[in-house]
């Protein structure tokens, strides 16, 4: 099977996304599955990521043009797409196809329903195998889109166990705080955040490539007078994210559309109490681990379920050695195995 793989990481010229870390992380395990089975694979890159997983794979450096036409290569069989609307897809190549999520179902008006469902399924017609990262997604694609006789699988994403250096943050917190991560746009619905720090003294961290979303959010905060403890910083390192996860109170991600939601099985990792939205995929990943906000997020509500499930942790409500393990399955190595069973399947037919 030498040569005939390749592994998409185009998106990674976005970093600070979640699909950036999907390929990294992704990328570095399938890099040891290629070594166990004594086989090379190729990573499709930005020029500035060539050689990152080791110098004994082979690198093929992405261009512009590429949404035009990729070069035929007869070396290689098999193209793994990982972005659902990827426009840099060859036309000869087995392809696997990771869909992440159909979040535009849930927050993108009707019209443009029609054009990324239509987008998406020029891909699926394309590809011989579809890969989603939880079982919410496998049942929105089975839905919506047509199939055909084409298998389907879930595969999970893992959990980002870091061993780096912990980066103290220049501007660290002046008091106890909550915390959440993300790309500061309404679907991660963080203006229902700042209602929880009302009669108490916590601050809210929000850590995330910004926009004018923040607005909204700054709003709520100010409506609740308590803007002064919220604070909005942007983009962070990795050693700074898991500073902040490891020293915060809670962690809270009340997304309305998400994929898998990787910062909330760090957050467990840490043995932290988790507070979650009960939307597309998020009861799935955090399962009987976490505390779930109301589906509309009523602020009194949530204030209340908030301060019960902050109580029952302290008290023992949920155990965080069972936690830490929840999180735990969640693996790269596991993921890239169950990848690989998946090309050695397409190839020897």
């Amino acid at each position: 099977m030498n040569n005939m793989i390749i592994f998409d990481c185009e998106r990674m010229r976005h970093p600070n996304t979640g699909l950036y870390f999907f390929c990294d992380m992704l990328a570095e395990s399938l890099s040891k599955e290629a070594k166990h089975h004594n086989q090379q694979i190729a990573f499709y890159v930005p020029k500035c990521f060539e050689g990152r997983w080791g110098i004994d794979h082979i690198y093929k450096i992405f261009h512009r043009f590429h949404r035009l036409f990729i070069p035929k290569s007869k070396a290689y069989k098999l193209w793994h797409t990982t972005f659902q609307l990827s426009s840099y897809v060859p036309y000869s190549n087995k392809l696997v196809l990771t869909i992440h999520d159909m979040n535009f179902l849930y927050e993108k008006n009707t019209i443009k329903h029609h054009k990324y469902i239509r987008r998406l399924q020029r891909l699926i017609d394309k590809a011989q195998y579809i890969v989603t990262i939880s079982e919410t997604t496998r049942q929105d694609i089975i839905k919506y889109m047509d199939l055909g006789d084409k298998p389907i699988k879930v595969i999970y994403n893992g959990c980002n166990k870091y061993d780096g250096d912990f980066e103290e943050p220049a501007n660290k917190p002046n008091r106890p705080y909550l915390f959440t991560i993300g790309t500061v746009l309404p679907k991660k619905n963080f203006h229902v955040l700042p209602c929880l720090l009302v009669d108490n003294e916590y601050e809210l961290i929000i850590a995330g490539m910004r926009s004018e979303y923040e607005e909204q959010i700054m709003q709520e905060a100010i409506r609740l007078g308590v803007e002064d403890r919220v604070k909005i910083i942007g983009t962070v390192s990795e050693g700074e994210k898991h500073w902040y996860l490891k020293h915060c109170e809670a962690f809270l991600f009340p997304s309305i559309a998400e994929g898998f939601g990787l910062p909330v099985v760090e957050a467990m990792y840490y043995q932290k109490p988790v507070f979650l939205s009960d939307h597309t995929c998020l009861p799935e990943i955090g399962s009987s681990y976490a505390y779930y906000f109301n589906s509309t997020f009523n602020e009194k509500q949530m204030q209340l379920e908030f301060k019960q499930g902050m109580d029952d942790f302290a008290k023992g409500g949920i155990d965080k050695n069972k936690m830490r393990e929840h999180a735990s399955r969640f693996s790269w190595d596991t993921a890239a195995k169950q990848y690989w069973d998946i090309y050695e399947e397409l190839l020897n037919n």
